[in-house]
C-alpha cells in the first residue's frame, strides 16, 4: 500500500492524536483472530487433490504429445510424414487457443463461488474430453469427420484446462502455511511430472508390446480411455475437501490486515475488466514468466521425444525411455527445490532456472545431436535440472502476485493467455522452424530466447517467500507461531 509522503514534523506535533489514528489505520494491530493456524492433515489432503488433478491434466496432454506420430497417421493421412506431424501438432496447439477463454470463465467463477466447486467442474470436463478422444472413429472409417471430432474434443480439453492450473496453484497456496508454501506448491508440479511420466511410460509400454501396426489400428485408444477412471478418483478427492481458509475468511469479512486494500479488492472480484485495469502490471509479469517457463517446459517434456525420433532417427520407444528416466530423476528432487525456495527465496531459484536454459540450451543440444546414449542423456539432464528450478518454484511464486479476491481469476487469465501464445505452440513452432531453416539447433535457440525474457521478468518481480499472500491473513503451522507473531507485532508500551 502506498503510504504517500511523510507529513511535516510540525504538523505531527500540532495534531498528535490525528496522526496516531492515521498510523493505526495504515498498520492495524495484528490480532490472534487474524492469523490462520493450518491443519497439517487438511493441507496434505488439499495438496493431494490438487496435485492429482494436475497430474491428470498433463497425463492427458502428454498422451497426445507422445502419440503425435500415431495421431498423424490415424487422423491425418498424407503422403508426407512432416505434413502429418504438423497436422498432429496443430491439433495439439488448437486446445491452447481456447485456454484463455476457459481461464476467463472459470477463473472469475472460482473467485465468486469458491475454488473447490470450479476445480471439480474442470476435472469432469477434462475426463470427458480425453475419454471421448479414445472412442473416436478413424479417418479411414468416417473421413473428414474424424479430425473434426478430434479438434472438437481437444477444444473441450483446452477449455477445461483453462481453469485447472490457476485454481490448483491457488488452492495449494491458500492452504499452505506461509513458511512452507514453496514446499507444498512443488507437489503441484510433481503432479505435472507424474502425469507426463505416466503418459510416456504407458505409451512406451504399449508401443513395445503391441508394435506400430497394432498401435495405429487400436492401441492408441487405451491411454485416452484410462483418463476416465483417473478423473473419477480425482473428482472424489476434490469433493471431499473444504474450500481454502483464505477464501472462507474473505467471504466472512474477517480479514483485518491491510483493510484499505481489501475494500478495493472486494469490488474487483469476478470482474475481468477490473482485473485488466487494476492488476495489469502483475498480469504482464505473470504472462512473461509463464511464457518463458512454458516454452522450456513443452520443449523438453512434449517435443523432445519427437525430436529424437524425427531428427536423430531414434525409435519412438528409445526416445521415450530416455525422457522417462530424466523425469523420474526430476521427481526425486523437485520437493527439495520447493524447500530451497522457501529458505532462500523464489527469485534465486527462478533466476537459476532461466539462466540455466539461456546458457546451457546450446551445449545441451550439441550433446544430444551426437546421438550417443551418453550424449543424449547428458543433454537432457542439463535441460532437466534447469527446468526443475522453475517447476519447483513457479507454483508458489505465481499465486503470490495477486490479491486473494481476484487471485484465481487473475492467475487463470495470465497463465492461460501465455500458455496459449507460447506453450502449446512450442512443438508446432519448433517443427516449422526446423523445416524452414534445416537447422536441428532451432529448439535450443528458441529456448534461449524464451529464457532471456524470463531473466528480465524474474529481475522485475517482488520476493514473496515466507510472506502472507496479499489480501490474506498470515498463515502459520502452530498456535505458538501465531502467539509469537502477535507478540512481535504488538506496539511497544511507553511509560
Amino acid at each position: 500500500m502506498d503510504k504517500g509522503p511523510e507529513p511535516p514534523p510540525e504538523a505531527v506535533s500540532r495534531h498528535p492524536t490525528l496522526f496516531r489514528a492515521i498510523r493505526r489505520r495504515r498498520n492495524p494491530r495484528l490480532r490472534r483472530s487474524d492469523i490462520t493456524v493450518t491443519d497439517e492433515r487438511a493441507v496434505r489432503r488439499a495438496v493431494k487433490a490438487a496435485s492429482l488433478g494436475n497430474a491428470m491434466e498433463w497425463f492427458d496432454f502428454g498422451i497426445y504429445a507422445y502419440l503425435a506420430g500415431t495421431i498423424g497417421r490415424v487422423f491425418f493421412p498424407s503422403g508426407s510424414e512432416t505434413a502429418q506431424l504438423l497436422s498432429s501438432f496443430a491439433t495439439f496447439a488448437v486446445a491452447f487457443l481456447v485456454r484463455p477463454l476457459g481461464g476467463m470463465v472459470f477463473g472469475p467463477m472460482g473467485d465468486k463461488v469458491g475454488r473447490k466447486k470450479v476445480l471439480a467442474l474442470t476435472m469432469i470436463l477434462m475426463a470427458i474430453g480425453t475419454a471421448a478422444i479414445g472412442l473416436l472413429p478413424t479417418y479411414a472409417a468416417v473421413g473428414f469427420w474424424s479430425p473434426l471430432l478430434l479438434i472438437l474434443f481437444r477444444l473441450l480439453q483446452g477449455f477445461s484446462t483453462g481453469g485447472e492450473y490457476g485454481g490448483a496453484s491457488t488452492f495449494i497456496a491458500e492452504y499452505a502455511p506461509d513458511k512452507r508454501r514453496g514446499y507444498f506448491g512443488s507437489f503441484l508440479e510433481l503432479g505435472t511430472l507424474a502425469g507426463y511420466t505416466g503418459a510416456a511410460g504407458l505409451v512406451t509400454a504399449l508401443t513395445a508390446w503391441l508394435g506400430t501396426g497394432a498401435m495405429d489400428a487400436w492401441g492408441w485408444r487405451i491411454p485416452f480411455l484410462v483418463a476416465g477412471p483417473l478423473g473419477i478418483v480425482g473428482l472424489y478427492l476434490r469433493l471431499k475437501l473444504d474450500d481454502t481458509p483464505a477464501y472462507l475468511k474473505l467471504g466472512e469479512g474477517n480479514v483485518h490486515v491491510n483493510e484499505a486494500a481489501n475494500s478495493v479488492e472486494t469490488t474487483a472480484r469476478g470482474d475481468l475488466l477490473r482485473i485488466f485495469r487494476q492488476h495489469w502490471r502483475p498480469l504482464l509479469l505473470c504472462i512473461a514468466l509463464v511464457g518463458a517457463y512454458n516454452v522450456t517446459d513443452y520443449m523438453l517434456l512434449s517435443y523432445m521425444p519427437t525430436y529424437l525420433s524425427d531428427e536423430l532417427h531414434y525409435t519412438e520407444t528409445h526416445g521415450l525411455l530416455i525422457l522417462v528416466a530424466t523425469m523420474a530423476l526430476l521427481m526425486l528432487i523437485i520437493n527439495q527445490v520447493g524447500r530451497l525456495n522457501d529458505r532462500y527465496g523464489r527469485k534465486p531459484l527462478l533466476m537459476t532456472g532461466m539462466l540455466g536454459f539461456f546458457l546451457l540450451s546450446a551445449p545441451a543440444f550439441l550433446l544430444v545431436r551426437q546421438g550417443s546414449l551418453l550424449g543424449v542423456s547428458a543433454g537432457m539432464l542439463m535441460l532437466g535440472l534447469s527446468l526443475v528450478c522453475l517447476l519447483g518454484t513457479m507454483s508458489a511464486a505465481l499465486p503470490a502476485m495477486f490479491p486473494t479476491s481476484v487471485r484465481y481469476g487473475s492467475l487463470s487469465v495470465g497463465y492461460n493467455l501465455s500458455a496459449s501464445l507460447f506453450g502449446g505452440t512450442t512443438p508446432l513452432v519448433i517443427t516449422a522452424l526446423i523445416g524452414a531453416t534445416g537447422s536441428d539447433m532451432m529448439p535450443a535457440y528458441y529456448a534461449m530466447a524464451a529464457a532471456l525474457v524470463g531473466v528480465v521478468a524474474v529481475a522485475c518481480m517482488k520476493e514473496t517467500a515466507q510472506q502472507p499472500l496479499e489480501g490474506s491473513p498470515p498463515s502459520v503451522q502452530t498456535e505458538k507461531e501465531a502467539a509469537d507473531m502477535v507478540e512481535a507485532r504488538a506496539p511497544t508500551p511507553k511509560f
